[in-house]
Order: C-alpha cells, then sequence, then structure tokens
C-alpha cells in the first residue's frame, strides 16, 4: 500500500516532565491513538465532563492515550497527577494529531530544495 494512502492512528510522545505514579516511578513515553465518534459520544455522556469541561480534557484524554512509560492502563485518576506542563503538552498534542492527522510537518531544504518531512517538536518537548 503506497504511504500516502496509509492512515496512521498512533502516534508516540514525550511529556516534558513525566507522571509520576503512585511508587515513585517517572512515566515519560507514551502512545496516543486519534479520537474517534465514539469517543466524542462518551465525552458528551459524562456528567462530570458536562459539568466541568476542564474535566472533560482528562476523560477524553484517559480514553486516548493507550500507554504511558510501562502502564497501559490509562484512567482519569492516573492522568489528576500530571504537571500542568504535560497536561498543556497532551492536549496541544492531541489537538495536532486529531486536527492535522499526524505531527509532521513539509520542510524544504534551503540550499538544495529538497522536500521532506520532519516531526513537529511540540512545546515543552525535549
Amino acid at each position: 500500500m503506497d504511504s500516502k494512502h496509509t492512515i496512521h492512528t498512533e502516534f508516540t510522545f514525550i511529556l516534558p516532565r513525566g507522571l509520576v505514579d503512585a511508587d515513585g516511578n517517572i512515566h515519560r513515553q507514551g502512545v496516543m491513538r486519534l479520537a474517534t465518534a465514539k469517543d466524542e459520544i462518551y465525552l458528551q455522556k459524562n456528567r462530570v465532563a458536562q459539568d466541568n469541561s476542564a474535566y472533560g480534557v482528562i476523560v477524553m484524554l484517559s480514553r486516548v492515550i493507550i500507554r504511558l512509560g510501562n502502564l497501559s492502563e490509562i484512567t482519569t485518576d492516573l492522568l489528576e497527577n500530571l504537571f500542568s506542563r504535560d497536561l498543556a503538552y497532551l492536549r496541544e498534542f492531541y489537538n495536532r494529531i486529531n486536527q492535522q492527522g499526524n505531527a509532521y510537518i513539509p520542510v524544504q531544504c534551503p540550499q538544495c530544495n529538497s522536500q521532506f518531512q520532519v516531526e513537529l517538536a511540540l512545546a515543552g518537548e525535549s
């Protein structure tokens, strides 16, 4: 299959600070999948998210983050412990992959005019 017709549904990320779990382990690398209509419907039906739009972000992220470090069960309780900088990063990353479909931008070399794609480094990512 031609790579132009391949749909990428999972994207890796690295949190600027990292999530510290109950045992003191820091989890920075993760995978986020694209949001689906089912995720949007779930969010609309979630009473806590309806009452508090800021919490809606946590609910949505708990559905689309499929791995964070060695954690594969990502819950709202877990994400409530994110540092503010990491939460802002994840919101930006979520918007980027769901609105543009990827975390890559097309660029052109100013010397040779070759065109290629570069992974977008989001604010705070190291």
